[in-house]
């Protein structure tokens, strides 16, 4: 005859409440744990519903923590440090971006914990959450709410994969209201335009009263030729390449193959606080990195810059020879086409630029989207300036009637 079945790991036996004293009760049960022991468990509470529900509460907690520091009774600003400090590791490996942790630190510091961080794991509920959602878009609108939403279902998450708890209840919020759709439609530059804009940029950008230039000892010997021509040059390298701002600010000149026409997009420049300005490697995107054709109007800009033979520098460097800061690019840029009277355009006009010349041109969208380093071909898709007369369309319904 077979002996007594074992009691299956992750379960408890009867639970059994003694009353201990007056307004004194004690609940317990034997619970077999993951390495397989039978141990007693017990809690005590002011009833003997009480102290039920705080002894299933502590069978849940060693259900769902084996091994874990992490259970249901750990506060929600607990772990949301835990997984800050595990994100900023991935960014110290290279996995992601500094810029992402900035943002996501400063979301988490200001919006999830204000609202959520005090409460136990097992009490963030969805309702919870969604009233904190719902409150947070009213005050800050669907980009912030967005972006603290992001932060919060990481922490959850995570909490998830530690078995904090069983599920992520940010899953179950209902969508935010105007986040993802975009405040701006694409609109790309025309023929005359551009040429009006590089016209203008190449005789009045470089006198911008509100950017401080260094003492005249401390210029790099090539700045005033760099100044004269520096927004003129961005442009068309821009124009030429499709590239982000923070691309093309990070290209040196062991990326450029003059002789070949080729331009190698392999980092990207950002300024992080506390640090100070950073040449990450790779592209922004994980499908930025990239050997791009350039056209000959661009290749002979860069071989018209090209006043310093030593590798390693930047191709569009600052007044000592550095990296020029992307954030000053921009400045420039803001003052340039507020006088110039463009005012709708930033620099990610001119990356629509490419790509609507490109789909016009026939190229497969795939094709395009290897040039803007896409990831996904949706994404390109998104920057195609829509709601123009065609003139295809229009013959095609010639002959409807």
């Amino acid at each position: 005859m077979s002996g007594r079945q074992a009691m299956p790991i992750g379960t408890h036996g009867k639970i059994t409440v003694a009353e201990l004293g007056p307004k004194l009760y004690e609940a317990r049960c034997r619970y077999r744990d993951p390495d397989g022991q039978l141990r007693r468990v017990k809690r005590q509470g002011r009833s003997k519903a009480a102290a039920t529900n705080a002894l299933m509460r502590a069978i849940s907690d060693r259900r769902h923590n084996a091994g874990s520091s992490v259970t249901g009774a750990t506060r929600v600003r607990e772990v949301g440090e835990q997984w800050l400090a595990a994100f900023a590791v991935r960014v110290a490996e290279g996995d992601r971006s500094p810029k992402t942790l900035e943002a996501y630190a400063s979301a988490w510091r200001l919006h999830v914990v204000p609202g959520l961080g005090g409460l136990q794991l097992r009490e963030a509920t969805t309702s919870r959450c969604e009233a904190w959602l719902v409150a947070l878009r009213r005050k800050h609108g669907p980009s912030t709410c967005s972006t603290a939403r992001s932060v919060l279902s990481n922490v959850l998450g995570w909490a998830a994969r530690m078995d904090a708890i069983a599920t992520n209840p940010v899953r179950d919020l209902s969508p935010i209201p105007g986040a993802g759709s975009r405040v701006r439609q694409p609109r790309a530059l025309t023929a005359p335009e551009r040429a009006g804009w590089l016209a203008w940029m190449d005789t009045h950008a470089a006198h911008d009263p509100k950017v401080r230039r260094p003492r005249p000892e401390l210029r790099h010997p090539t700045d005033e030729v760099v100044r004269s021509r520096a927004l003129g040059d961005v442009t068309r390298f821009l124009l030429g390449t499709g590239c982000r701002i923070g691309e093309a600010m990070a290209v040196s000149w062991d990326e450029v193959d003059l002789d070949a026409g080729t331009v190698a997009i392999r980092w990207h420049l950002v300024r992080v606080k506390g640090e100070g300005l950073l040449r990450m490697p790779g592209a922004k995107s994980d499908a930025g990195d990239r050997l791009l054709r350039l056209p000959s109007w661009c290749t002979a800009m860069l071989m018209a810059r090209r006043t310093d033979p030593r590798s390693g520098w930047p191709v569009f460097p600052d007044s000592l020879g550095g990296w020029r800061d992307p954030n000053l690019v921009l400045r420039w840029m803001r003052w340039s086409r507020d006088q110039a009277g463009y005012g709708w355009v930033t620099s990610h006009v001119f990356r629509q630029t490419v790509i609507n010349v490109l789909d016009a041109a026939g190229l497969p969208t795939s094709e395009v989207a290897d040039q803007a380093g896409h990831a996904k071909i949706s994404q390109t898709q998104d920057y195609l300036q829509r709601g123009i007369a065609s003139e295809r369309a229009a013959a095609a319904l010639e002959d409807l009637l």
